[in-house]
């Protein structure tokens, strides 16, 4: 990920007050007013490269409106935001990568959001394994997410196909499939 990506991605998930800019309740600013302040603080770019970071970024971190004159983060929000996304059925099993060190802590009280707003989970085990790598050796974690779901948690999913929920008890969880 470029430097670029990774700081728009710091200002629109966490820290939009780096550069003096206000989300609205859904995460969403002017295209027009980020791209002023991203000058200001010395991270200036044209609205032809934040396009090309938006359509090329690997996650699909980030979601232009459909008119192309506001942005905001698909998800990983840690700042209060609602995304507005509706509830869905999900698929039976969803995945969760994490690093091998967390098992213990992770089976005693299930995967719960951290600094962020919710629990991100992947459709499928390759995905969940990449996310893993990043945190040390990985571990693919299966959530029953259909038996979740029956039980009344809610799940989302992101403009990414981040699949999101609030938290993940520990019952819920087993190991996904070996990689």
């Amino acid at each position: 990920m470029s430097s670029d990506s990774k700081f728009l991605s710091r200002v629109l998930r966490h820290e939009p007050e780096l550069i003096a800019i206000q989300l609205d309740p859904q995460g969403w600013v002017s295209v027009d007013d980020l791209l002023r302040r991203l000058k200001k603080v010395g991270h200036g770019m044209s609205r032809e490269q934040l396009r090309e970071i938006v359509e090329t970024n690997d996650k699909r971190r980030f979601t232009l409106s459909a008119d192309g004159r506001r942005i905001r983060a698909a998800q990983g929000h840690s700042v209060d935001v609602d995304l507005g996304l509706t509830p869905l059925v999900p698929p039976e099993f969803l995945y969760h990568g994490t690093a091998a060190q967390n098992l213990d802590a992770i089976f005693e009280t299930g995967l719960n959001p951290g600094r962020r707003r919710q629990v991100h989970l992947s459709p499928e085990p390759e995905t969940a394994n990449r996310v893993g790598q990043r945190h040390g050796k990985p571990t693919v974690l299966r959530v029953e997410a259909s038996k979740m779901h029956a039980d009344g948690f809610v799940f989302t999913c992101s403009d990414n196909g981040v699949w999101l929920t609030d938290s993940v008890p520990a019952a819920y969880l087993g190991f996904g499939v070996m990689l």
